[in-house]
């Protein structure tokens, strides 16, 4: 069926008959949708105890999923904790000018701020302030080495550049802000409403939204068009979740007209807080004391959708909005790269201090052993004898003239330490995020989102991954449910010897109310037979009641809110159910599959179509879903005057307040049915009921008003009377929910394993669940052995771990070869209760460490950070955690390295990590091939950028020895300066972003190639030190071969300083050159055309007459012996470099190094099938 010209009708059900519409557009893919009430609605007698509509929350859903209990996280608020805010009456709530106004301000700088700010932000780099005063010291007259303009020039250049760059950033901030801070609402002012800029909305102030308006600040509803108070808030810009949500404003203030009657109240709620799932509020209206939780608040970004208007009072504004507090982006990082990079800085400098040390101290003593030459020597005179009356040419004496040496020889060897391989490391890390956002290999067409990279400091870290910590839900699986089996009255109904009834187009209903329209579910689902005849024989049998109280219960234990979509075709609707959990839209999808479809549901009451008749039922109560108690419960007065509490919840919670005297026999066949759907990957819930008596509910609603309005306490006064309530239930039946894999997940894990990265799976599914999707995803094999820790007390936990330390330990010691380790760890979170933050997180690392996988289920959110934290403090290995939830956060954000899945469980986890993608299986291409490349590529980089600035530093270093150590130099200030600015620097950032050491297919082809990385090969101590010391020789040969062939010449020092420069930029590019693997125009181009550029900007500054040095190059050049020189400096320089570069390929080559041969000799090897042989893996 076509939904493309499909549209939204919103009905009122009080003002209007369904054949009435009111039309309102929708931004959701041409979709418009309605939220409707039959006329026709049988009005048959239902118990009314007078209660009012008890608000209902934001997340419903089976405890099989990962949620965390939003209302565990309210902050219980106290009189010292609050805030006061005086309904319609912002002079008095604000008199105190305590709180911020609605103006937002997301830029970081003003025009007079951004000069100082952004320049003390960037001198929080040590190396900027290293420099800035090398440059102060060339100002003074006795330590001037350089021009004062020129030793500035470097310094400026890269400030200059991030500041430009950031102003950029800021304007486009400032432009948003303008354009979000003129918006225009609604106000209510003098009891009239008038359009007023969101800049200038005030806490206390009312505000009237219309349909598709969005909210300019938090607001506690009011009313709504909607006669029971109910509005549907789409959360798109907050949590990037596209189904709707359902807010209710509070009955004693649904009925007040702003304009007419005059609205004063007070509320006093908590001090403004990040969590946007909670709300602690109370209000006093009209003499009464009002609750006011979650469901009542709507956040600013959030969009009022199929409601034709609401009113509110603005509660929090601006930054003190729940949207503005979580804005604030990822935690910054830093990569280990760099970390590492840092301390090989401190070698340099500390090795720059011993240059300067060297000079100063020889400086020294040659001015002792001359001190009686001084007046008289040419090279270095003391006195100066141009007056009559000769004077002293500034001499301090020997301490003062050695501290000035030292300084001098720190101003001249400056670039030892490479200030421009900072902004080289940004740029290529730019780059870097470029290919990998572009990459249609990471491009998920479902979703149609690329690869996001939102933080570009720690790119070279995803090819370092030792561990992988990973959700379930979502991101091993689509999270898109499925309803299967069910367990009804311990029947099992899971289709075994059954066909499914797949030819037919589904339920639907159909009737004179509809006008002859046909009205089905959007969703599809397969329906069982034999169940399907039994749902259609009524409820007078035992069985048949059964099946009617399980299929009422999946219809109405939830928060979904039904939705009408038109479609192509005038005659047929279809109902779409929208919620925030897809095992809640699972289950109601299945109801309708089976005649009991939810029609309508509004703050009191829901009305199901059961099998053609359609019934109303009051909604007195609802208890949410929380991690504590693990269900969920909805009291309901049903058509035959009786009261039913319906309770759905995780087995393990469930069972505990089953009626001890329910049938036995039923209990145990429902248990094995759960174990049994369980083992084959399915979430389950079990679903419960009891008739409630009028005494009873009375005292329930009296213990909950009286818990919903405490001011202090307030959630677990509301846990403690929801516990009271649900016991004693019968079993009505159990449910299983598919979620399937993702596409390539076990592909995906099996390549990642093969590299030697350990998978941990988190997640809040039973245990048999996990290990069956385990099994799924190729995570455990048949041949691994398991060691499970179920443990309820913290000696049993200390002894399971014992036990398995024994036999991992054996394991270890006889040596058999299990891929990877020992087997599979797995362990529930009751265990890891007592042993995270105690003596025995030790054990379980230990434990952890042997193991080739760990599973860890039923797990809180927290636990799973503490999980990541028991890695990441213990161990010298990258970690890595994945997840698409808001309860994936905590783990995001723990771990070095942060992926969020843009999934079915909105944004949340994605706004709190450091990548983002659309599919698990992109982890691979992100890892074994970008991340292999962004490490190799920038470890070469910055051995590169050491190695180049020292060579230039020694020969300075070198020409000193031979002058004195008046710290005179041959080459031009000007060279010096722009050497690692212009000379040499633009072909390192391009090779950096461009080169790449093996091919893609290789990579994936070999997994384990992606070691390289997790053992350091390409950037260690080791190598660091290699490259000094062949730094150490060129540095030699570039000096010493011109000094040689020009011994006893009349060549001038320009000349040589002109010919060492070019000599060292020849040199350095050439190196480059011998490292490059896969060629490209612009490699050429840059490597070659920063030669080129070098020796025009070498002409350009001799042929300038005030420079020093005129025309030294065209002397120089016109000899034979500069180009003979040239080349053999060259030749003798990378000679011993390529030599055990051969060596080493062909004595004791490298994975990689084996994997680029066979690239060469691919085809043939292919042809003949033969397997390249790799190292063995070192551990």
């Amino acid at each position: 069926m076509s939904l493309d010209d499909a549209q939204i009708v919103n009905v009122n059900p009080q003002l209007q008959s369904p054949d009435t519409l009111q039309n309102s557009s929708s931004h959701g893919g041409g979709f418009q949708s309605k939220s409707w009430r039959a006329s026709s609605v049988q009005e048959v007698g239902f118990v009314d105890f007078g209660s009012k509509s008890v608000p209902q929350g934001s997340q419903g859903g089976g405890a099989d999923s990962e949620g965390l209990s939003l209302s565990m996280s309210h902050r219980e608020i106290d009189n010292e904790d609050a805030r006061l805010v005086y309904v319609n009456d912002a002079l008095k709530t604000n008199e105190r000018f305590e709180f911020a106004g609605n103006s937002i301000r997301t830029a970081k700088y003003s025009v007079l701020s951004f000069l100082p700010r952004n320049l003390f932000e960037q001198f929080h780099r040590v190396a900027y302030i290293y420099f800035l005063l090398i440059a102060i010291l060339n100002q003074l007259p006795q330590l001037a080495v350089f021009g004062r303009g020129a030793s500035i020039l470097p310094l400026s250049i890269v400030l200059l550049v991030t500041a430009v760059k950031d102003a950029y950033e800021d304007w486009r901030r400032h432009r948003s802000d303008r354009i979000e801070n003129n918006r225009m609402s609604s106000i209510l002012v003098n009891d009239r409403f008038q359009q007023k800029k969101w800049k200038d909305i005030q806490v206390g102030e009312i505000i009237r939204l219309s349909a598709n308006d969005t909210i300019p600040c938090d607001i506690v509803l009011l009313s709504t068009s909607d006669p029971t108070g109910v509005a549907y808030i789409q959360t798109i810009n907050l949590d990037g979740e596209s189904n709707l949500k359902t807010r209710y404003a509070k009955q004693e203030t649904l009925s007040r007209i702003p304009e007419k009657d005059r609205m004063n109240g007070l509320i006093k709620c908590e001090k403004p807080n990040r969590n946007i799932y909670g709300f602690h509020a109370t209000m006093e209206f009209d003499g009464k004391h009002l609750s006011l939780g979650p469901s009542n608040i709507v956040l600013r970004g959030c969009v009022l959708k199929n409601t034709n208007s609401a009113v509110g009072v603005a509660v929090y504004a601006g930054s003190e909005t729940k949207a503005m507090l979580n804005s604030s982006g990822a935690p910054s990082k830093r990569s280990r790269l760099e970390t590492r990079m840092n301390q090989e800085i401190i070698l340099l400098s500390i090795f720059l201090v011993a240059l300067c040390t060297v000079v100063s101290v020889c400086a020294g003593v040659w001015l002792g052993r001359h001190r009686d030459d001084l007046d008289i020597l040419p090279f270095y005179r003391k006195l100066d004898y141009s007056e009559p009356e000769a004077e002293n040419y500034n001499y301090s004496g020997l301490g003062m003239e050695i501290l000035f040496t030292f300084l001098m020889s720190v101003i001249v060897f400056q670039i030892m330490i490479p200030i421009s391989l900072y902004i080289s490391m940004e740029l290529v890390r730019v780059g870097q995020a470029y290919f990998m956002i572009r990459d249609d290999k990471m491009y998920d067409k479902t979703s149609n989102s690329r690869f996001q990279c939102r933080a570009l400091n720690i790119n070279e870290d995803l090819g370092q991954i030792k561990y992988v910590f990973s959700d379930k839900t979502g991101t091993l699986t689509e999270n898109k449910m499925e309803f299967k089996y069910a367990s009804i009255l311990g029947v099992d109904y899971s289709g075994e010897g059954t066909d499914f009834d797949g030819e037919q187009r589904g339920y639907c209903i159909q009737g004179a109310t509809l006008n002859g329209q046909v009205w089905r579910p959007k969703m599809m689902v397969k329906v069982d037979k034999e169940l399907l005849q039994l749902s259609q024989t009524g409820n007078n049998m035992k069985a048949s009641k059964q099946i009617y109280d399980f299929f009422l219960a999946l219809a109405a234990c939830n928060t979904i809110v039904p939705i009408v979509v038109d479609t192509s075709d005038p005659a047929e609707k279809l109902v779409d159910y929208q919620g925030e959990s897809p095992d809640e839209q699972a289950l109601v999808y299945a109801a309708a599959a089976y005649g009991f479809m939810l029609m309508e549901r509004t703050s009191g009451h829901i009305v199901i179509d059961i099998q053609g008749e359609r019934q109303r039922f009051n909604v007195l109560g609802m208890h949410e879903f929380d991690s504590d108690r693990k269900r969920m419960s909805v009291i309901l007065g049903c058509p035959d005057d009786t009261v039913k509490v319906i309770v759905k919840g995780a087995d393990s919670s469930m069972f505990k307040i089953i009626d001890k005297s329910f049938n036995l026999d039923v209990l145990r066949a429902t248990e094995s049915h759960l174990h049994s759907y369980s083992s084959i990957g399915l979430r389950t819930l079990v679903v419960g009921m009891r008739e409630l008596g009028i005494p009873e509910f009375e005292q329930w609603q009296s213990s909950y008003e009286t818990a919903s309005t405490a001011v202090m306490g307030r959630v677990a006064l509301l846990r403690k009377v929801a516990i009271n309530l649900e016991n004693n239930l019968n079993v009505v039946g159990a449910s299983a929910i598919e979620d399937r894999l993702q596409m390539g997940v076990p592909e995906a894990i099996e390549s990642l394993r093969k590299a030697g990265i350990k998978v941990w799976v988190l997640t809040g599914d039973k245990q048999e669940t996990a290990i069956s999707i385990g099994y799924s995803s190729r995570l455990l094999t048949s041949n691994m052995s398991q060691v499970v820790i179920n443990s309820n007390s913290k000696e049993s936990c200390r002894k399971s771990l014992e036990d398995a330390l024994i036999t991992s330990r054996k394991f270890v010691v006889s040596g058999d070869p299990h891929a990877g380790g020992f087997g599979a760890l797995i362990i529930d979170g009751t265990s890891l209760v007592y042993i995270l933050d105690s003596e025995l997180e030790e054990q379980l690392f230990q434990l952890a460490n042997h193991c080739a996988v760990v599973l860890c289920c039923r797990v809180a959110p927290l636990q799973k950070a503490g999980i990541v934290a028991l890695i990441k403090n213990r161990a010298d290995d990258m970690t890595l955690a994945i997840g698409d939830g808001a309860n994936d956060v905590s783990m995001i954000q723990m771990a070095d390295v942060g992926i969020g899945i843009s999934g079915q469980e909105g944004r949340q986890a994605v706004m709190a990590s450091d990548f983002a993608m659309g599919q698990f299986r992109f982890l691979v291409p992100l890892l074994l091939v970008h991340g292999h490349w962004n490490y190799q590529r920038m470890a070469y980089m910055i051995l590169y950028n050491f190695y180049r600035n020292a060579v230039f530093v020694l020969v300075l270093f070198w020409y000193v020895l031979f002058t004195g150590f008046t710290l005179t130099t041959a080459v031009t200030e000007w060279s010096s300066v722009l050497y690692s600015v212009l000379y040499t620097s633009v072909p390192t950032i391009i090779v950096a972003i461009l080169d790449k050491d093996v091919s893609r297919r290789s990579l994936l082809t070999y997994p384990q190639l992606y070691g390289t990385g997790q053992r350091q090969e390409s950037y260690n101590a080791k190598l660091f030190w290699l490259t000094i010391a062949d730094t150490l020789w060129q540095s030699i040969v570039v000096f010493f071969v011109p000094l040689f062939v020009y011994w006893k010449s009349d060549i001038d020092g320009s000349s040589l300083g002109d010919l060492w420069t070019l000599a060292v930029v020849f040199l350095v590019n050439v190196h480059l050159a011998m490292d490059v693997i896969r060629w490209s125009w612009i490699s050429h181009a840059s490597i070659w055309g920063s030669i080129v550029a070098t020796c025009i900007c070498v002409i350009i500054i001799d042929i300038i007459p005030v420079l020093p040095g005129y025309w030294a190059i065209f002397d120089l050049a016109s000899k034979g012996s500069f180009w003979i020189c040239l080349l053999g400096i060259q030749i003798t320089a990378i000679v011993p470099r390529f030599g055990i570069k051969m060596f080493i390929q062909h004595c004791k080559p490298s994975d990689i190094q084996i994997a680029r041969e066979a690239e060469k000799f691919g085809n043939s090897v292919e042809s003949r099938g033969t397997e390249i042989e790799m190292n063995p893996p070192r551990r």
